[in-house]
């Protein structure tokens, strides 16, 4: 339908003046076509005749005068299985050159759960991987955030968890790339696909070079997959997002072009709820859960910034991926000492996983001090208590390092899903001297320890 003409254009904000008694709602995709070539647009104000909109792709080639029409529906993805295994962009079109027979697609802006339907007390997540389910155990429906640089093991973290959710519960997962790189996107589809993970998860692809519209509704499409495996498969979805700052970022960028004036850091007036309405969506039910880990750039290593506090507010914990850690071999590079988890209580992971857990990072904190102690004075110096700690502080470093089985190519070493049963009674045996005999070398990339070596 014919609703008018475009009266102005910039990179990110087209004016259109309305016909007489025509309305638009905002979200409406509206649309013209130049040389054979569709322009779309997304309505984000109607002043009584004058639409503004900001455009899905380049302004290149649109001028003044140019008739718009509005389409039949707004921005919306594949709802069905079809959509398992498939590479979208961020306005729900294939991207991964094959095919799809639409069965059924839906709104992007569906609205979040009501109240009466979350269930905000969801089991344990356990996933295999010793350091993340000793130091920061999820539950069901957690949102952790994900900090860290590139080069520190990101990718191969969140590949292994893809693996090991789907390996114990056949639970499908969801990526979503918010102003990722298309040289970091291109290498993840191309080692999912060989290592047979392509198939047990669906992928969004919002990419840098793409404008801030589309870094910006990509989260969107990918939360609405997200939603079909929880509510219509029934499953307990991984959401991965990298990187929700992205996002943030992308919100400001639209909000400038459109004049709209910020708050005194720069950022847009309605970060806060923009950051809910997404944030809102990740929930469980009685029946399935998403449980969400999103990668969080924290500009200028200020932790403080207010997009990233703001971010952290909706978080239930953390885990910190460490340059310092990576460098001395240990991997996954996680900072056991940043890493945290809401999880972390008594009543949620039984009382002996919290008393070794405040254990093992009393032992660890005091193996910090005794390094700057024994570089000045030498270890002989130490007292036997000290002695233990130090020993038994660097067997427990090596013990939380672990084979991955997507790594397992390059690293030459069988993966392991470790049960957190083993963890505790290794990491127990380690404080409590059992292991004192055994050289630490033993401890690095292995499962679990006791039930596989003589301890003799």
């Amino acid at each position: 339908m014919y609703v008018g003409k475009i009266i102005s254009i910039s990179e990110l904000n087209i004016k259109i003046l309305l016909e007489a008694n025509v309305k638009v709602n905002i979200r409406d995709i509206l649309k013209t076509t130049v040389d054979g070539k569709e322009y779309r647009f997304e309505v984000v104000s109607v002043d009584e005749t004058v639409v503004t909109a900001i455009p899905f792709d380049t302004v290149i080639g649109l001028r003044r005068g140019l008739d718009v029409s509005t389409m039949n529906e707004g921005l919306s993805i594949e709802y069905s299985d079809a959509a398992i295994g498939r590479v979208f962009d961020s306005y729900g079109n294939l991207i991964d050159n094959s095919l799809l027979q639409s069965i059924q697609t839906r709104s992007v802006y569906e609205n979040p759960l009501k109240l009466q339907d979350i269930n905000i007390s969801g089991e344990i997540l356990w996933t295999g991987i010793k350091v993340i389910d000793f130091f920061a155990p999820l539950q069901k429906g957690f949102k952790m955030g994900l900090l860290g640089g590139a080069g520190v093991g990101k990718t191969v973290l969140i590949k292994e968890l893809i693996h090991n959710v789907y390996m114990t519960l056949q639970s499908n997962a969801v990526f979503v790339g918010v102003g990722e790189r298309s040289r970091e996107g291109k290498e993840l589809y191309d080692e999912m696909k060989e290592l047979n993970l392509l198939n047990k998860m669906c992928t969004v692809f919002g990419q840098m070079g793409e404008n801030s519209t589309a870094r910006s509704k990509a989260i969107y499409s990918g939360l609405t997959l997200a939603e079909y495996l929880r509510d219509q498969k029934n499953q307990d979805v991984l959401l991965f997002v990298d990187n929700i700052y992205r996002f943030v970022q992308a919100k400001s960028e639209i909000s400038n072009e459109l004049k709209n004036v910020p708050v005194e850091n720069g950022y847009p007036t309605t970060m806060v709820s923009d950051v809910s309405d997404v944030e809102e969506r990740i929930n469980s039910t009685d029946h399935a859960s998403i449980t969400s880990f999103q990668a969080i750039y924290i500009p200028a290593d200020d932790i403080t910034d207010e997009a990233v506090q703001t971010i952290l507010t909706h978080m239930d914990g953390q885990l910190v991926l460490d340059r310092k850690v990576a460098e001395k071999g240990i991997y996954p590079a996680i900072n056991v000492f940043r890493t945290t988890s809401r999880a972390i209580d008594a009543s949620i992971i039984g009382q002996k996983h919290y008393d070794l857990l405040e254990e093992t990072l009393k032992y660890l904190t005091r193996y910090e001090e005794l390094e700057e102690i024994i570089a000045v004075l030498g270890i002989e110096e130490l007292s036997e208590e000290d002695k233990n700690i130090f020993y038994r502080s660097r067997k427990l470093r090596n013990y939380f390092t672990q084979p991955m089985f997507v790594a397992q190519n390059y690293t030459g070493i069988p993966g392991e899903f470790v049960k957190i049963e083993d963890v505790l009674i290794d990491v127990n045996n380690i404080l409590t001297g059992v292991y004192d005999g055994i050289d630490e070398s033993k401890f690095l990339f292995i499962g679990d320890y006791h039930g596989k070596f003589n301890q003799g």
